[in-house]
């Protein structure tokens, strides 16, 4: 047994109790298939067939669930293959999809290097599992074989620069309990770690909270045996070798380089992203989107039967805020922001819904063509940059 299994077969992450399934649903980055679909299909993928999708190292459910649960919630027919090593992770996972009695789900105990051979897919997930592989590029190659022509893949690998700290921990912490069961590794880590002194840049970092959580989170944080960060650009050339293109990143604000300094016009869009997570230092994880090289790349928001929907807060709420100080409070990795919005746009916002189209609320806002052009533009594209705006017709 490798010491990757060895590890997720004695702690299953991320820690999850099926019980839990009974009072909450996790959702998250990637894979909402509102996000999906406005980064992937411009927020205008047809639903009405059945959807394919592959959960590529599925670990104890988490994206399985969201997609499963949010597609049967509105109607929407799928079916999913589940693939992960670990046979103790997915008994958690398919003890939460028995909880909420969701169907069509296929599991598989194996590698995702497998993908192809479980057919073509629509849609693939593959959150925090590439990173982990002995040879990252044969992953991304992978579930490259797997996708049909005009689907798209949703993943998260780890990022350098918010991890300060953890790989000098992972390496001396390897070292020091080398060949001991996984459960005498960690209690011999925890023992060392409260040995480490306060100014540790580890303990300096405040992004980094799986250690605290359970003993599946501090195990996969400072005691995984294959952890290799990517950055931006390194992730986007993974992606690019594998006949993939970025399509989208979820909060395209963390990689505005114009945040801290004018963008050169010598730099490409990758190249201002690459600077940008430098500047910014708190990344942990890079959560992108990507399609096969070649596809028609598709911008949501364009036409009028493009249906917004708001994450995160109702639109008479933001309607209220922006029409009485033209601005609202938004926090991105523990920074404050103050997002500026025509107040205008209230008149719009207040009727997002998530199943009126463009032309629905613009006839409702009472706005002429002028106004119309000089707020929702303006409004959509910032709230977009923050990930507050999703275009998609799921619920359509």
């Amino acid at each position: 047994m490798s010491d990757v299994k060895a590890q997720y077969e004695a702690y299953p992450y991320p820690e999850r109790k099926p019980d839990d399934e009974k009072k909450r649903l996790i959702t998250g980055s990637p894979s909402h298939p509102l996000e999906l679909d406005h980064h992937l299909f411009g927020g205008q993928r047809d639903w009405s067939g059945t959807t394919r999708i592959l959960v590529a190292g599925g670990g104890t459910g988490d994206a399985l669930i969201q997609l499963s649960q949010i597609l049967t919630s509105v109607g929407k027919k799928y079916e999913i293959t589940y693939i992960d090593l670990s046979e103790a992770s997915r008994e958690i996972a398919e003890a939460r999809v028995q909880a909420r009695g969701l169907k069509d789900i296929t599991f598989v105990t194996g590698s995702l290097l497998d993908a192809p051979d479980y057919g073509t897919f629509d849609y693939i997930d593959c959150c925090g599992v590439l990173h982990h592989l002995p040879e990252p590029q044969d992953g991304f190659n992978a579930l490259a074989a797997a996708l049909a022509p005009e689907g798209g893949i949703g993943l998260m690998v780890y990022a350098p620069y918010g991890r300060s700290g953890v790989y000098p921990l992972q390496e001396a912490f390897g070292a020091l309990t080398k060949g001991l069961p996984p459960k005498e590794q960690l209690a011999r880590a925890k023992s060392m770690f409260e040995a480490l002194p306060d100014s540790h840049p580890f303990k300096l970092n405040p992004n980094l909270v799986d250690h605290k959580q359970s003993d599946a989170g501090f195990y996969d944080l400072l005691l995984h045996s294959q952890d290799r960060p990517f950055k931006i650009d390194q992730l986007v050339a993974a992606l690019n070798s594998a006949g993939l293109t970025l399509a989208g990143v979820p909060q395209p604000y963390l990689y505005d380089l114009s945040r801290f300094a004018p963008r050169p016009v010598s730099l490409d869009d990758v190249e201002s992203m690459a600077l940008a997570e430098k500047l910014d230092g708190t990344m942990k994880t890079h959560v992108v989107y990507a399609r096969p090289s070649g596809a028609v790349q598709r911008l949501a928001g364009q036409d009028d039967r493009s249906i917004p929907h708001l994450k995160g807060v109702s639109g008479a709420a933001l309607a209220k805020a922006v029409a009485a100080k033209g601005q609202i409070p938004v926090n991105l990795n523990g920074v404050k922001h103050v997002v500026k919005i025509p107040k205008q746009a209230a008149a719009v916002l207040a009727g997002v819904d998530g199943r009126r189209d463009l032309a629905a609320l613009k006839a409702g806002s009472g706005l002429d063509g002028l106004s119309w052009a000089s707020a929702w533009p303006e409004a959509s594209r910032k709230l977009e940059q923050f990930g507050l705006l999703l275009y998609s017709r799921l619920l359509a």
